[in-house]
């Protein structure tokens, strides 16, 4: 079985084979709480892979091939037209083959000199050859535009996949049952691939039975039913065999992926120091054996139940074929049936047979393929209608400033209250603007409302007098630079990870060394090993990596080549120390100088203290606002936070230690 698809199973979605198995391990309850199971979109499908047997899978086969043959039409129509011709005439091939061979054995057995039979024999065996010769060259022909169209299918359906999740509102991605779909619909791509080459197989060996049992039925109409009872018993086999394999995947895939996740820690460079310090090894070794070896007795399970259905089906074959070939001599003794055409017969048989097994194992397999595949179909249609839309009305060219009217917002899926609720405050533009406010108080949320990242469920945001709802979406988040606490560390250069702030801007030098000079980032650039052209991945080859604060830099360097007229700033000095942090807000204060909107989001009220504006919020409300002098002398929530923080540096000296100076205690700054 594969396994490069993590799946699950639902007991909601009835009961599965093998779902129950044995009771989870110690190591299970210990490691990960309880029995391994994943519920993704798979669950979904399993009784519909459950119930297919062969009356539903020749039901379903068409739609099957039709939804191969588009995918396999929109890659490449060219190399799609090949494949379904070569196919076409590889069947036919078969069963003029077929016809040739009773030909030739009918003249070869017949009577008279061994030499004229011979040379009568000639013009079908001349036929014989042409036929295979023809075949092999439609195999070839169908062999070549597979191979074309396998990788051209996989891309176009992985680039549909990733336009869809990269336009979709941000809402969609959080969003659990879109992410479950997204989960899913990722292997759409793959299975796509896959499916070409499996229909294919499915085309000729379909073509290739209707071939065998229209030649049997020339020959003599009760041979076919001996074809069908000869090859039910594998057909059977095949299905029961696959079903149960499909189950226990479901069943077993999390914990399979455990076991892997177990391995990746034992050698994980992240893990390697705690590991050896606190001698874990043993410990994850001794888990380790004790999943692999549950995940043992499944496959033992398997294997067993696997012996016994094949045991089945081989004598259920055997006697079937006992059956077939005394129906053979039977005929051939009443005179019924010439012994040429008793030839072709076996011929015939044993080549249908095999075509009917390789049918059957690979409708199975393009059945599942197509469920991821349908997958992908459905997300193409829910992202559509989850996508930022495209146009709207034109922002302000230079707006006097950004205004929340009475804005309510709560997260999908969320039963806590509003992270914003009924809020109402301006941001005035060219200025410096801090957002305070404990966790949890809705800083983050406005500032994504604010980016055009979601928006509001009640109320408006206004730019001067423009709704942004109404706005181009695209244009607005133009005019936004961002700098986040966790912001995305891109495993590429330092080029890249800095220009990467506007890619749709010319990648110049000199672009790139204002925004590194900006973000007084120099001697992070200077002290890598290739400077821009460093690699800062560590699992490349020639891969360096930097520290938090070496990071920090770099992001407000890639904020700084975006050249945004706003400039949002989120804790931009968490990984910083106390000289880099001053130095940081130096740079800040800068830019505001120069026109630029900076919206600042800080625990450390300290760091405000030169900000036009400050807006304090708590439990998504604001309670504050004013210039830091003006909130310090109310004494109000802003006050007693930044007191707090000043008790904690408060510098007390002991007047105890010998050879001290009898200095006096240093007080918190007056609050209020």
């Amino acid at each position: 079985m594969r396994s490069a698809k993590p799946t699950g199973s639902s007991n909601s979605a009835g009961k599965i084979p093998g779902a129950d198995g044995p009771e989870p391990s110690e190591s299970e309850r210990l490691l990960f709480g309880g029995p391994l199971r994943y519920d993704t979109g798979w669950s979904q499908h399993s009784n519909a892979f459950m119930e297919l047997n062969l009356r539903a899978m020749v039901t379903r086969l068409p739609a099957l091939l039709a939804s191969s043959f588009r995918l396999a039409w929109q890659a490449d129509r060219q190399a799609a037209r090949v494949v379904l011709a070569a196919e076409v005439g590889r069947g036919l091939a078969q069963a003029v083959s077929l016809l040739a061979v009773n030909s030739v054995l009918g003249r070869l057995l017949a009577g008279g000199q061994v030499a004229d039979r011979l040379r009568d024999a000639v013009p079908a065996l001349v036929a014989v050859t042409v036929v295979l010769l023809l075949a092999a060259l439609l195999r070839a022909a169908s062999t070549y535009a597979t191979g074309r169209l396998e990788p051209k299918v996989e891309r176009v359906a992985t680039e549909l996949y990733l336009e869809r999740a990269a336009t979709v509102e941000l809402s969609a991605i959080e969003d659990e049952a879109f992410h479950k779909l997204l989960d899913t619909a990722q292997y759409g791509a793959s299975s796509a691939r896959r499916m070409i080459a499996i229909a294919t197989h499915v085309v000729n060996a379909g073509i290739s039975l209707i071939a065998a049992a229209g030649v049997l039925t020339v020959l003599h109409p009760a041979l076919l039913p001996l074809l069908v009872t000869m090859t039910l018993p594998s057909a059977w086999s095949a299905l029961t065999i696959a079903r149960r394999r499909y189950a226990s995947y479901h069943a077993w895939v999390q914990h399979a992926r455990a076991g892997r996740l177990i391995s990746g820690l034992l050698t994980e460079p992240a893990a390697a120091p705690e590991i050896r310090v606190h001698g874990v090894g043993p410990f994850l070794l001794r888990h380790f054996r004790a999943m692999a070896e549950a995940s043992e007795t499944e496959q033992t399970r398997l294997a067993r139940l696997e012996a016994r259905t094949g045991l089945i089906a081989a004598t259920w074959t055997g006697l079937a074929t006992v059956a077939t070939y005394a129906t053979l001599g039977g005929l051939l003794l009443a005179g019924a049936m010439a012994l040429s055409v008793a030839g072709t017969a076996v011929i015939a048989v044993r080549t249908g047979s095999a075509n009917l097994d390789t049918l059957v194992l690979q409708v199975n397999t393009l059945h599942e393929e197509a469920l991821f595949v349908g997958d992908l179909e459905r997300l193409h249609v829910e992202a559509a209608e989850r996508t930022i839309p495209v146009g709207g009305a034109a922002l302000p060219a230079e707006p006097r400033e950004i205004r929340f009217e009475n804005v309510t917002f709560t997260y999908p899926g969320s039963a806590a209250r509003p992270a914003l609720s009924d809020l109402t405050l301006s941001v005035p533009l060219g200025k410096i603007v801090a957002l305070v406010g404990e966790n949890g108080s809705g800083k983050t949320t406005l500032v994504k409302l604010l980016s055009g990242l979601y928006a509001p469920q009640r109320g408006r945001i206004l730019w001067d007098d423009v709704d942004a709802a109404t706005t181009d979406r695209h244009r607005l988040a133009e005019r936004i630079a961002m700098v986040a606490q966790d912001f995305k560390r891109w495993p590429f250069t330092a080029r890249v990870n800095v220009a990467i702030g506007r890619t749709s801007a010319p990648l110049t030098d000199e672009r790139l060394h204002e925004s590194v000079t900006e973000a007084g980032a120099e001697e992070v650039v200077a002290d890598l090993p290739r400077g821009l052209d460093t690699l800062l991945a560590r699992m490349f080859s020639g891969g360096h990596e930097l520290s938090g604060g070496q990071w920090q830099r770099l992001g407000i360097a890639r904020a700084a080549y975006r050249r945004g007229a706003i400039l949002v700033v989120d804790e931009p000095t968490a990984a910083l120390d106390a000289r880099a942090e001053l130095e940081v807000f130096e740079k800040i204060r800068a830019l505001a100088g120069t026109g630029q909107t900076v919206i600042l989001i800080t625990h450390r009220l300290a760091s405000v203290r030169h900000a036009d504006l400050v807006h304090v919020l708590d439990q998504g409300r604001l309670v504050e606002s004013g210039t830091p002098d003006e909130l310090l002398s109310t004494g109000g929530v802003y006050a007693e936070l930044y007191g707090l923080q000043a008790e904690q540096f408060a510098v007390r000296i002991p007047t105890d230690v010998p050879n001290v100076p009898n200095i006096p205690n240093v007080p918190a700054p007056k609050v209020g």
